[in-house]
Parts: C-alpha cells; sequence; structure tokens
C-alpha cells in the first residue's frame, strides 16, 4: 500500500514537471519566433528601406496623376504641394521608430490644408492624398516602424467591421493562406517553398501570396526575393493560436 502511494505520488510529481517543461518550452519557442520576426524585420528595414520610400513616392506619382481633377486651374500647384507632403511622410519609412505624435501631426497638417481649398472638388483630390498617406502608415505597420496608440476610453469592440473583415479574418480564413503564414512564423521561405508547402502552383499560389501581402500580413524582400512574416502578421499568428487553446 505504501509501495503504491509512493508510486503515485512520484508519478504526480513527474506529471507536473513534464507540465512545466511544456510550458517552458512554449515560452521559448514564442520569444524565439519574435526575436526571428523583429530580426528579419529589422534587416529588412535596414537594407530595404530606400526601396520602400522610393517605391511609395513614386506610387504617389502615378496615382495623383491619375486621380486628381483633370481641369482645375490648380491641379499642377497642389499636386506640387501633395507630393512634397508625401515625400516628407514616406522618409519616416527609414526611421527605425515613428510616433504617434508624429503621424496625428501630419493628420492635423493635411486637414488645415483641406480647410483652405477653394472648391468643393478639392475633396477628390485630398481623398487621393489620405489614401496614399494611409497606405504609407500601412507599410510603417507592418515593418513594426509605428504602432498606433490606443485612445483613452476607446471601446473595445469599436472596429471598422469591412476592415476587420477584410484586412484581418479573410486573409487568414483559408487553409493554404493560413499554412504560408504559419510557416513564414517561423523562417523566410521562397516562392518554391511556399509552393511546396501548400500544393498551389503558379497564378493560384500568386493570389493567396498577394491576399496575404495586400492586408499587410507578409512581405517580399524585393522582387523575386523570399517572403517573410510582418510585425502584423506575426501579431495576428500569436493571438489566433491564444484564441484555439482558450476556446
Amino acid at each position: 500500500m505504501g509501495v503504491a502511494s509512493g508510486t503515485l505520488t512520484e508519478m504526480r510529481e513527474l506529471k507536473s514537471e513534464v507540465t512545466g517543461l511544456r510550458t517552458e518550452l512554449k515560452r521559448f519557442i514564442e520569444r524565439a519566433n519574435q526575436q526571428h520576426v523583429e530580426g528579419v524585420l529589422g534587416d529588412l528595414k535596414k537594407n530595404y528601406s530606400d526601396l520602400f520610400t522610393n517605391h511609395q513616392v513614386e506610387n504617389a506619382k502615378t496615382d495623383l496623376s491619375a486621380h486628381m481633377v483633370k481641369d482645375c486651374k490648380m491641379r499642377d500647384k497642389c499636386y506640387e504641394v501633395f507630393m512634397d507632403f508625401l515625400q516628407n511622410t514616406s522618409r519616416h519609412i527609414k526611421e527605425g521608430q515613428v510616433s504617434d505624435e508624429i503621424i496625428q501631426s501630419y493628420c492635423e497638417q493635411m486637414k488645415t490644408m483641406q480647410c483652405k481649398g477653394p472648391y468643393d472638388r478639392c475633396e477628390t483630390c485630398f481623398s487621393e492624398v489620405y489614401r496614399l498617406f494611409e497606405k504609407q502608415i500601412d507599410l510603417m505597420q507592418s515593418l513594426g516602424i509605428y504602432a498606433k496608440v490606443r485612445e483613452a476610453g476607446e471601446a473595445s469592440l469599436e472596429i471598422p467591421d469591412e476592415a476587420v473583415v477584410k484586412d484581418l479574418l479573410e486573409p487568414v480564413a483559408n487553409i493554404q493562406r493560413f499554412q504560408i503564414l504559419k510557416s513564414l512564423a517561423i523562417q523566410t521561405r521562397s516562392f518554391s517553398d511556399i509552393s511546396q508547402l501548400t500544393g498551389l502552383r503558379g497564378g493560384n499560389l500568386l493570389f493567396h501570396i498577394r491576399k496575404l501581402t495586400d492586408s499587410g500580413m507578409i512581405l517580399q524582400r524585393h522582387e523575386r526575393g523570399d517572403y517573410i512574416i510582418t510585425d502584423k502578421g506575426y501579431k495576428t499568428m500569436t493571438a489566433i493560436v491564444d484564441l484555439y487553446r482558450v476556446l
């Protein structure tokens, strides 16, 4: 009887130790993955910040030319002002950290300029500038350069439904895209690596990769380069894992 009781106690202690080891291993893996993501993003910002910045500026030039009001006598002057604004904001992509105060100051600057717009049609041009500025902010968030500060008293359920579905839920609501995001949380992968992992080829695979890149969850180092998970993608992945464990 005493021997059986002792064995049971030892088994309980062993089970407790195994559980503790599993917990520590989980924490180690999470820290290692986070360090991996931070390291890759750091290298990405260091080596390709100029490329990202130039790409944003060139896109802004093309999009502004295409979407600003055509028959407006102020068009050329406004174009120069808008491009000067977007070039100033894009330079923060090169910086290691951008504060919420800086972003808000640019938003206030835009509001001030818009109030001085003499025509009703000015809204069309300003809407395009806002859209391009938001694209820059999305890139900064994806690179971990900028994290929006939550306002005091902001209700937890006051979130934009369409944006949450389009940019958060829809990109991961597919088995292949989820596999891609999960694999990139561990290491960078090439197009062929992802193809082998998912069993998808050519245009089919490119469709799913674009879903993830458009949502800001993954990035490609450069044209034909490896794919990496972004800060947004990693946080989304860990949040899903935690939610799954809770439920």
